[in-house]
């Protein structure tokens, strides 16, 4: 088989990478001329260079490819550039898309992500769900929802799309839960915010392995969340304490933290700084809660994923 890997360089691509060629796969992967290609290192991929909205650069990267994985995207909560990241996430999954139905590829996946669905309350969802939430919680989850929209109106017409869902993506280079990781090993990490937010979790070569089995099995239109399970931030702190001895951070209340968002956010702003705590981070700490169930790709793409309690020993194997 001969893939294209849109964002072969990002955390999740790079992973996909390496496992397409593990197999013997011929891979193509889209990259930025300023993309940072350290997690390629070693890696055969074929690299054609071009932003996510340059349709030469996808039609020269599609040539003779059988399917492509759109993994390219900008993923930020805080304070980001809403037009850069409208044009990434939404135009580019536009040029995708309109490149793959040109090219005529037999399969393309879509890494979306379980925000699409919205708030659901602390209701457990799945695929079935349709988003009740009217308003957006962020650029990224207004963009990515705007993007699977485009997915499912080119799967309507007949492109062979499939979409999977994932929640909160832990493993190794991961660079979001990563360096809070690695700060708690090294008992820098005394305090943590929102001990009753619900974080999704699955391992990124779990992932990889459902995208895979995505391509072999899963029908043309068809959503996937990709989720082990979830956690409370405070369960999880709990457990890594367990598994390593290093005390549990201390919660900073509630309010402290919504007033330290409320006065970094304008300082953020203004010196074009992107603070740890900002007010869209503490909506999705405290007024936002997004919790699903992974069954139907066990059930239908026989995925297999590790538990989430050994996701996070690998984590800690990783960063040790």
């Amino acid at each position: 088989m001969k893939a294209l890997v849109t964002g072969a360089n990002g955390f999740t691509g790079s992973h996909l990478v390496k496992a397409l060629e593990q197999r013997g796969d011929t891979v193509v992967g889209l990259v930025r001329e300023t993309s940072d290609l350290s997690r390629l290192a070693g890696c055969q991929v074929q690299l054609v260079h071009g932003d996510i909205t340059d349709r030469t650069a996808l039609q020269t990267a599609m040539l003779g490819v059988d399917v492509v994985f759109h993994t390219a995207a900008y993923v930020e909560l805080g304070l980001v550039d809403a037009a850069k990241m409208e044009r990434i996430n939404v135009e580019g999954t536009r040029a995708v898309l309109e490149t793959a139905k040109a090219a005529g590829v037999s399969k393309l996946v879509y890494c979306s992500t379980i925000g699409v669905y919205g708030d659901t309350k602390g209701q457990v969802i799945d695929e079935t769900f349709q988003r009740q939430q009217a308003d957006f919680s962020s650029a990224y989850d207004s963009t990515k929802y705007k993007a699977q929209q485009l997915v499912d109106q080119f799967a309507a017409e007949g492109l062979p799309v499939v979409s999977v869902m994932p929640s909160g993506i832990f493993g190794a280079e991961d660079p979001h839960f990563g360096p809070v990781l690695q700060t708690f090993l090294n008992g820098r990490l005394k305090v943590w915010a929102g001990g009753d937010r619900m974080t999704g979790i699955v391992h990124v070569d779990d992932l990889v392995a459902a995208m895979l089995l995505a391509v072999e099995k899963a029908a043309p239109g068809s959503h996937y969340i990709i989720s082990t399970g979830d956690l409370s931030t405070r369960e999880m702190f709990e457990f890594l304490s367990q598994e390593t001895g290093i005390p549990v951070p201390r919660e900073v209340p509630e309010p402290i933290v919504r007033l330290a968002g409320n006065l970094l956010d304008p300082i953020g702003r203004l010196l074009s700084w992107q603070p740890p705590i900002s007010r869209e981070r503490v909506h999705y700490v405290y007024d936002r809660c997004v919790r699903v169930d992974g069954s139907k790709a066990r059930r239908e793409l026989g995925w297999q994923p590790r538990s989430v309690e050994q996701t996070l020993r690998d984590c800690l194997r990783i960063e040790n």
